[in-house]
């Protein structure tokens, strides 16, 4: 219950996006293959800053 106040980190944000394309890019995949990489390459783009913001609070 106290969590219900608490601030998602950017990290989070962007891992829930990530998460929600590439479940759009495996819906798309058997109608539309041309939509489906497109949505699978957003989720990488997302997937790499992911990444950096990750090695910015490691390193």
């Amino acid at each position: 219950m106290f969590n219900l106040f608490k601030r998602k980190t950017k990290i989070e944000v962007l891992n829930k996006k990530y998460q929600r394309l590439l479940s759009e890019a495996y819906k798309l995949s058997t109608i539309n293959r041309k939509a489906s990489d497109e949505k699978t390459a957003e989720a990488n783009l997302i997937l790499k800053e992911i990444e950096l913001l990750k090695a910015d609070q490691g390193g």
